[in-house]
């Protein structure tokens, strides 16, 4: 049996859940499950307008950043990359847009593709999928908030308090 390669120092641990920022909403936290079992990163979006500016397409949508919360709303405006099929974790097969976002990871950034999603009924409203991690992240899943996490009453937002 072989020993395990020795830890990368180029790769930032994190944790199976992360506080991550957004920076084109404006939002220095937002909780994310570190899904290694998803290919692509999801986020939960409501209220989704697409249009066509500039001869391209675009669309508009607002984000609930807090779980158990519809607290503090913010909506965005990105170009879309694509329309992905996405299996869902129950196996439902349904159609996304993807659009690249901006992402704070442990403190690194990122751009990484984001599919829109109605996650309002899931534990977590945004998952960092394999796409993302592939980029210098390694997941210890023993591990939470490894990458940091907010004070106590930004926390206290997404208890829904």
């Amino acid at each position: 049996m072989s020993s395990p390669a020795p830890p990368d120092p180029d790769r930032v641990v994190v944790g199976w859940r992360e506080w991550v920022g957004l920076p084109q909403a404006d939002l220095p936290w937002v909780k994310a499950k570190i899904d290694t079992g998803a290919r692509s990163s999801s986020i939960h979006a409501f209220d989704l307008e697409a249009f066509e500016a500039d001869g391209r397409e675009w669309v508009r949508f607002s984000i609930h950043p807090w779980q158990r919360s519809d607290e503090d709303r913010t909506e965005l405006t990105v170009p879309v990359l694509d329309r992905r099929e996405v299996r869902s974790s129950n196996g439902q097969v349904e159609q996304r847009y993807a659009v690249a976002m901006d992402v704070v990871l442990a403190g690194r950034p990122l751009t990484t593709v984001m599919t829109l999603s109605n996650r309002d009924e899931m534990g977590f409203r945004m998952l960092i999928g394999r796409e993302a991690l592939e980029r210098g992240f390694l997941v210890d899943a023993s591990l939470s908030y490894a990458g940091g996490r907010p004070r106590r009453a930004v926390r206290r937002k997404n208890w829904g308090k």
